[in-house]
């Protein structure tokens, strides 16, 4: 059982549920296991005889669980889904599930506004493994194959090559042409290739957009549309409080660790991220209170790689290391200037963990495994 069933099974009970996340993530195969347990029906918009049976709104009273994927690809999905949820509500649940950012697809007029709770899916972590695979052994298979079940599960990385190669041709040549006006799908393409080389690097635009022979705002809107589609997120300066902070480019990281192409420390970098953003999320989504993932760096060139922000107020700080065990001395300095709640070294290669003052330097296993 996938870590969102049960809070989603509970908000089932009194409003719809947006399941959102990257494609091949897991949610079909979570939503068949929570039909399992009760009466109900799967469509998929993009089956022929599905479609047709949704815009026909053809199923039973007696089901107990209706399920829509891919619904907002429908373009007035959302008055859609709202008619049905006003009529249907006091007999049948109503999951509806989707690779892109439900909260941004939300074509229509009216206001979904107190109808629905929004979840997030994302891969498997340390945080979160099947049953039978050791902490060790799914460590190395994050940095090598990713944590998207089908290769996560079958350990093989030239099937796993094979099989992101499907997937980014579904997400580039289907998922943003069904959704954006997008031409050029070939240059998108070697955007994402540019961006796969540059993890953890903080990313000029303009620079991109010279090598590419396009607009900067032409880039920074496919960053957007790559964001909407769940293949990269981003990470932001923080500045608040910080006088002697600059303001630089953001940083891109994939959802899938094995699409990074860099060496190791850039790997373990993004996966630090993925775990941190699974983390964050699944917070966001059931406090309610509201979560940043940003980087830090000043004037004087001291960085720290992740500061995750809780409504506005820095919480903890994070530093990603593959090899250095030294404690970080920008790590150091904002957590006394910041004074967090946590402040945290991860390092890949670590044989003991220690302390020094509150900066806690612990092994990723340990470190990442104990996340929400």
């Amino acid at each position: 059982m996938r870590y969102l069933v049960p809070h989603i099974l509970k908000d089932l009970q009194k409003k719809m549920v947006f399941l959102g996340g990257p494609r091949q993530c897991g949610k079909t195969t979570m939503a068949h296991d929570m039909l399992a347990q009760c009466r109900g029906r799967y469509f998929n918009w993009d089956s022929d005889e599905d479609r047709n049976d949704i815009l026909k709104k053809r199923w039973s009273n007696a089901d107990e669980m209706l399920v829509f994927d891919e619904l907002h690809k429908f373009p007035r999905w959302k008055n859609w889904i709202k008619g049905i949820y006003d009529t249907s509500q006091k007999r049948q649940q109503i999951l509806v599930t989707g690779s892109a950012r439900l909260d941004v697809y939300k074509r229509g007029g009216d206001s979904l506004f107190g109808r629905y709770r929004y979840w997030r899916l994302h891969p498997f972590s340390l945080s979160e493994l099947p049953k039978g695979i050791s902490a060790k052994d799914a460590l190395r298979r994050l940095l090598s194959v990713g944590g998207f079940p089908e290769p996560f599960l079958d350990n093989d990385e030239t099937e796993a090559r094979r099989w992101r190669k499907e997937r980014y041709d579904r997400i580039l040549k289907d998922d943003v042409r069904d959704l954006e006006p997008l031409k050029d799908i070939q240059t998108l393409s070697l955007f994402v290739d540019q961006l796969r080389r540059r993890v953890s690097s903080p990313i000029v635009l303009s620079n991109l957009a010279n090598e590419l022979q396009v607009s900067p705002q032409t880039l920074k809107h496919w960053l957007e549309v790559l964001e909407r589609m769940y293949l990269v997120f981003v990470v932001r300066p923080y500045t608040k409080n910080l006088p002697r902070a600059i303001l630089k480019p953001p940083k891109v990281y994939f959802f899938d660790n094995a699409d990074v192409i860099g060496d190791e420390g850039a790997r373990f970098e993004n996966l630090v991220a993925t775990h941190l953003l699974k983390h964050i999320q699944f917070r966001e989504d059931s406090t309610g209170f509201r979560y940043e993932l940003c980087y830090i760096k000043d004037k004087e060139g001291r960085e720290v790689d992740f500061c995750i922000v809780k409504d506005r107020e820095v919480d903890e700080l994070v530093e990603a290391k593959y090899g250095d065990t030294k404690v970080s001395r920008p790590l150091e300095y904002y957590a006394q200037r910041l004074r967090p709640r946590r402040a945290l070294q991860v390092v890949a290669e670590l044989k003991k963990p220690y302390s020094k003052g509150k900066i806690a330097v612990e092994t990723a296993i340990d470190a990442l495994s104990s996340l929400e």
